[in-house]
């Protein structure tokens, strides 16, 4: 059991003062038996005249706020402390029949499990289903799991990690084209890989925890960060972070999940004013992990600078 606290803040700047439209925020995690979210707290500057929480189809939390007043700066806090705990991959429980890869999910879940299994990224000479089965053995059985894991890993050694500043996702053969991108691209391509072999795969997006900021290889720090699940009977759904090589939920704090990126975006909202009014936008992730005495352990810290994720309404 370990008990994490994430602070995240979000500030946009403009040249004047500008009216806001309704934001809608996706922060708060998602409660389970392996995360039980303990303190929850949102402050907004200017504040809100209303604040208003939702679930939306897929079972996640989602704030909608109506800014009060007119302002220069926009900022967003979310304070989170959770209880977590790590979910060993390679004592997963799936099911005898579907140990070998291919097997069949069961009828009475095709019909919820269809849309995630569907591939949504026009492919027409098939290059990510391809690339995902050379990871198959011919002539002799494969075992679903190693399949799975082996796939993850491929991304997390054969690709690089780059950050990058503009907003969306790449296309899944974008990114096998350019062997590189953000851990969005890198989750979406997992998805599609494992879809073209006709498992379920959703999004996920969240934050990750950094052990040791000075000596770690884990990336994805300093901001949101994002991965896939994969659907196992037996298992359930079972997380798979292609950008570090994660099978399993160690270090990682669920958001919130979707059948796509475009579905899960932490924060989305608008303001009234000309595009050239907007100056930036920061973002500051701050991971902390509580040790046995009841201190904090090192901090995942970063200040990131991106392009807005805001509509413009003249």
């Amino acid at each position: 059991m370990t008990i994490f606290t994430v602070r995240h803040v979000t500030t946009y700047r403009y040249r004047r003062s500008v009216e806001f439209g309704q934001h809608r925020l996706m922060f708060r995690p998602r409660d389970s038996f392996d995360q039980r979210l303990l303190d929850a707290t949102l402050i907004v500057d200017p504040e809100p005249n209303h604040v208003r929480w939702v679930h939306d189809v897929f079972g996640n939390c989602v704030a909608l706020i109506d800014v009060s007043r007119p302002a220069s700066e926009l900022r967003f806090e979310s304070r989170i402390r959770l209880d977590h705990t790590a979910q060993v991959a390679l004592d997963l429980q799936i099911d005898d029949e579907a140990l070998s890869y291919p097997f069949s999910y069961d009828a009475d879940e095709i019909a919820d499990l269809e849309p995630t299994i569907r591939r949504h990224y026009p492919d027409a000479s098939d290059e990510v289903g391809q690339w995902a089965r050379q990871f198959v053995r011919i002539g002799q059985p494969t075992e679903t799991g190693h399949l799975l894991m082996t796939l993850c890993y491929a991304i997390h050694e054969s690709f690089g990690y780059t950050r990058r500043l503009e907003r969306g996702t790449q296309t899944p053969q974008e990114t096998l084209g350019l062997r590189r991108g953000t851990c969005r691209d890198f989750a979406l391509l997992m998805m599609e890989a494992a879809r073209s072999l006709g498992l379920a795969a959703r999004f996920v997006t969240g934050y990750v925890y950094v052990p040791d900021r000075d000596g770690s290889n884990t990336r994805g720090g300093g901001s949101t960060h994002a991965w896939c699940q994969i659907y196992l009977p037996g298992a359930g759904w079972v997380e798979f972070d292609p950008t570090n090589g994660i099978v399993g939920n160690r270090d990682l704090i669920r958001v919130a999940v979707a059948r796509d990126p475009s579905q899960a975006i932490p924060l989305t909202g608008s303001y009234d004013g000309e595009a050239v009014d907007y100056i930036d936008m920061s973002v500051q992730v701050n991971v902390t992990t509580e040790d046995a005495a009841g201190g904090f352990r090192q901090a995942d810290i970063k200040k990131m600078e991106h392009t807005p994720r805001m509509s413009v309404h003249r």
